[in-house]
C-alpha cells in the first residue's frame, strides 16, 4: 500500500517542484486562503501562543502577526516541496550566509561544531550550508511513516552535502566521529518542548517558565564542540539569510546551563525581529503551569533511588 501511494503521488510532487517560484508563490497564496480562512488550521493555538509571548501587543496586532505567520507557513510548505529539485545555483541565490568565515575559521583551528537553531524562517533550505562551509553538516531528522517517501526526503536533504541520520542516532553519530578524530558540524534544532518526565532544566522564554532541552549543551561539553547559533531571517519572500553567532568556542569553560541560556536569549531576539516567521503552530508553552508538578515528580524519582 505504501508503494502504491508513493507511485501515484510522488510524480505530482516532483513536477510541482519544477515549477518556477513565481508560480509556486501563487499556489502558496491559494493554500493560505484555504488554510487560514476556510480550514482555520491551528489558528487558536497560534493566537494563544502569541498572546502569551506578546501580552503587551493589542489583539489586532497579534491577529496581524498570526495572518502573516500563516502566509509564511504556506510559503515554507511550498518551498519544502521545491527543495526536491531546486538547483545549487538557485538555492545559493535564495539562501545566503552572511559570515561563513566564522565557521570556517573554527574548522581551521581543528574544532568540531554544534549548530544550534530554532524553527524560524526556512530551516529546510539550510541543507545548502555545506556549499559554503569547509565541512559536511550532519543533522537529525524524524523519519516519515512511508518508507519510500522517507527515502526521497532524505535524498532531497542530502543533495548538497548535508548528512541525515535519525534523531535516535544523534549521539552515536557524534561519538563515532569523536573516536575517529573526524571533524564535523552537527545541526541541533533545540526549541522543541521536552516531555515532562525527561525535563532537566527550566528557564523563562518570553517571560514564561518552560522546560528546555539541554542536549546541545551536554553534547558540546562531552565532545568539545564549539557552539554556534544560526540566526536566520527572511529577507523577502523566497529569500533567506543566516548570520552565524559564536556562543562558546570552549564549552567546558562555561558553567552548567549558561550555553542553553545564551541560546534561549538569541532565539528570543531572532523571534522578536520577525515573529511571523517562527513556528507558532506548535504549543510552545504547553508546560507553563507544570513546574511544581515537575518538582514533585523529580522528588519522587529521587526518593525511589
Amino acid at each position: 500500500m505504501q508503494f502504491l501511494v508513493f507511485v501515484f503521488t510522488y510524480p505530482f510532487f516532483w513536477l510541482f517542484s519544477r515549477l518556477p517560484m513565481k508560480v509556486l508563490n501563487i499556489k502558496s497564496d491559494i493554500l493560505f486562503l484555504l488554510i487560514y480562512y476556510v480550514i482555520g488550521y491551528r489558528k487558536e493555538v497560534v493566537l494563544e501562543n502569541l498572546k502569551l509571548a506578546f501580552p503587551e501587543k493589542s489583539i489586532e496586532d497579534r491577529k496581524k502577526i498570526a495572518r502573516y505567520f500563516f502566509k509564511h507557513f504556506t510559503d515554507l510548505f511550498i518551498e519544502t516541496i521545491k527543495a526536491i529539485s531546486i538547483s545549487e545555483q538557485e538555492i545559493l541565490k535564495r539562501y545566503k550566509y552572511k559570515n561563513p568565515e566564522l565557521v570556517n575559521n573554527l574548522l581551521k583551528d581543528g574544532k568540531s561544531i554544534a549548530f544550534v537553531s530554532a524553527h524560524h524562517a526556512n530551516w529546510e533550505w539550510s541543507v545548502n550550508s555545506p556549499l559554503v562551509l569547509d565541512s559536511k553538516v550532519n543533522g537529525a531528522y524524524t523519519s516519515i511513516g512511508n518508507k519510500y517517501f522517507d527515502k526521497i526526503v532524505k535524498q532531497s536533504r542530502e543533495r548538497f552535502g548535508f548528512v541525515c541520520y535519525e534523531s535516535s542516532k544523534t549521539v552515536k553519530a557524534i561519538l563515532k566521529d569523536y573516536k575517529n578524530k573526524k571533524q564535523g558540524i552537527y545541526l541541533l534544532i533545540s526549541d522543541q518542548s521536552p516531555q515532562l518526565e525527561h525535563t532537566l532544566y527550566w528557564q523563562k522564554f518570553f517571560g514564561i517558565k518552560v522546560p528546555f532541552h539541554i542536549g546541545a549543551e551536554t553534547l558540546a561539553k562531552k565532545f568539545n564542540l564549539a557552539v554556534v547559533y544560526c540566526d536566520t531571517t527572511k529577507v523577502k519572500r523566497g529569500f533567506y539569510e543566516t548570520e552565524f553567532k559564536l556562543i562558546a568556542e570552549n564549552p567546558k569553560d562555561f558553567d552548567d546551563y549558561k550555553i542553553t541560556d545564551a541560546y534561549i536569549r538569541l532565539t528570543e531576539e531572532t523571534v522578536k525581529k520577525q515573529p511571523e516567521c517562527y513556528l507558532w503552530s506548535h504549543k510552545r508553552f504547553k508546560h507553563k503551569d507544570r513546574f511544581e508538578e515537575w518538582k514533585t515528580l523529580k522528588a519522587a524519582k529521587k526518593s525511589k533511588k
